[in-house]
């Protein structure tokens, strides 16, 4: 909490005693120093991501749900951290089982992204109509669920943390077995899917002589 919005508060407070509102006062004051950042906001849609296609078996049986965000959080050990909305059918077999599979879209499974994310588990079968519209699964080595065949890569991780996060939930899972496959992931901007374009080219070796020695020359001391 800043300096400012304690002031703010405590003068709140000492206004809110003499009027006898103190609680519709200081909760009105909270919303004004909170900002949400919506679905589809203009400043929302800058991110960059991949397609993370995330794997569950549980009460509800096998399915599959698209999530944005999907992070590589640790090296030693692998982790990684899926987050999904709290409605989510993927959410409920998760809590349930303790692990899921994470398959990074290929640049090629565009149309199989957006049935995954395009539809509520409790209400279609998306395993079943992604096979009948030719895609194809195979059974994961280390935990109880599918992982889509050629992804661009392909972990089963099991649980080993749970946050929930404003309107949404993180699992935090150890990989257990992962495969890179030889194509390029998917990415996700602007509310579109995209193909990772251009290399950006390294500066000249003159150039890089310049940023290193300008780096150097406000090294800090000890």
């Amino acid at each position: 909490m800043t300096d400012t919005f304690k002031y703010k508060l405590a003068s709140t407070y000492r206004t809110l005693d003499i009027n006898g509102t103190k609680l519709l006062k200081v909760r009105k004051l909270v919303r004004d120093c909170k900002m949400d950042l919506p679905w589809g906001d203009e400043k929302t849609v800058k991110f960059v991501t991949n397609v993370g296609l995330i794997t569950s078996n549980g009460p509800d049986g096998h399915n599959i749900q698209a999530a944005e965000w999907t992070h590589h959080v640790s090296y030693s050990p692998g982790l990684i951290a899926v987050c999904l909305g709290k409605d989510r059918t993927t959410r409920e077999n998760i809590l349930a089982t303790k692990e899921f599979g994470v398959s990074l879209a290929a640049a090629d499974q565009n149309i199989m992204s957006s049935v995954a994310g395009g539809s509520h588990g409790k209400d279609v079968d998306k395993i079943k109509a992604l096979e009948e519209l030719g895609f194809k699964f195979y059974k994961a080595k280390k935990i109880n669920t599918l992982m889509v065949e050629g992804a661009a890569l392909n972990a089963e991780c099991k649980v080993v943390n749970v946050i929930e996060l404003g309107d949404h939930t993180m699992f935090v899972g150890e990989v257990q077995e992962a495969t890179a496959g030889k194509k390029e992931p998917l990415v996700y901007h602007g509310l579109k899917f995209w193909k990772l374009g251009e290399a950006i080219t390294k500066p000249a070796v003159s150039e890089l002589g310049k940023i290193k020695s300008t780096v150097e020359k406000f090294r800090k001391a000890g």
